[in-house]
């Protein structure tokens, strides 16, 4: 229980500098406070980790919901994983863009609309299985993608000059040993 401990302790720390730096870009102000989530006793609880966990996912999102509509790029957060993950995989069913983005069918399904529309994706029958749809980038599609990526890259390129290589691998190891222990729970 006590690694556990150290590693939600080492994850709330980095996990909120993380979230500080997504939103202010600095960290400073923040490294010089000790004790930002430590009850009286001077503990750190995994509830706090994930809820640190949480805000910066939130954090997260907004940040690129901003970079999205700053440059005018016409899609949502939302949908912007959808085409993400067709960029590294293309002829994949719904079902498992669902998985890959945490969407409900219903949710996805609108999505889908949307980014068909759009002309960015279309959706064609499974030869294997007529009852799937297989999901592809349509030129417009690869279009968009080349047009964003500069943009996405300059956001990482950013965070990870703000951060290091050091903290991102050492806030990444934290996050895979949070989830090993909450999935395996």
């Amino acid at each position: 229980m006590h690694i556990i401990c150290r590693a939600c302790m080492k994850a709330i720390k980095l996990v909120k500098y993380l979230t500080i730096s997504i939103k202010r870009c600095t960290f400073a102000a923040e490294k010089k406070k000790k004790n930002f989530m430590e009850d009286n006793n001077g503990h750190f609880s995994s509830r706090d980790c994930i809820i640190q966990l949480i805000s910066t996912r939130m954090a997260s999102r907004q940040a690129m919901q901003r970079l999205l509509r700053d440059s005018g790029a016409g899609i949502t957060f939302e949908m912007l994983q959808i085409m993400s993950c067709l960029w590294t995989e293309q002829g994949i069913s719904q079902q498992t863009l669902a998985v890959r983005t945490s969407k409900d069918k219903a949710c996805l399904t609108n999505l889908m609309l949307n980014l068909e529309k759009k002309g960015y994706v279309c959706r064609r029958e499974d030869p294997k299985d007529k009852r799937n749809k297989l999901v592809y980038l349509t030129d417009e599609g690869e279009a968009f993608r080349r047009w964003i990526s500069p943009k996405l890259s300059a956001y990482y390129t950013r965070l990870d000059e703000i951060l290091g290589k050091d903290v991102i691998k050492q806030t990444e190891k934290l996050l895979k040993d949070l989830q090993h222990a909450i999935e395996t729970y």
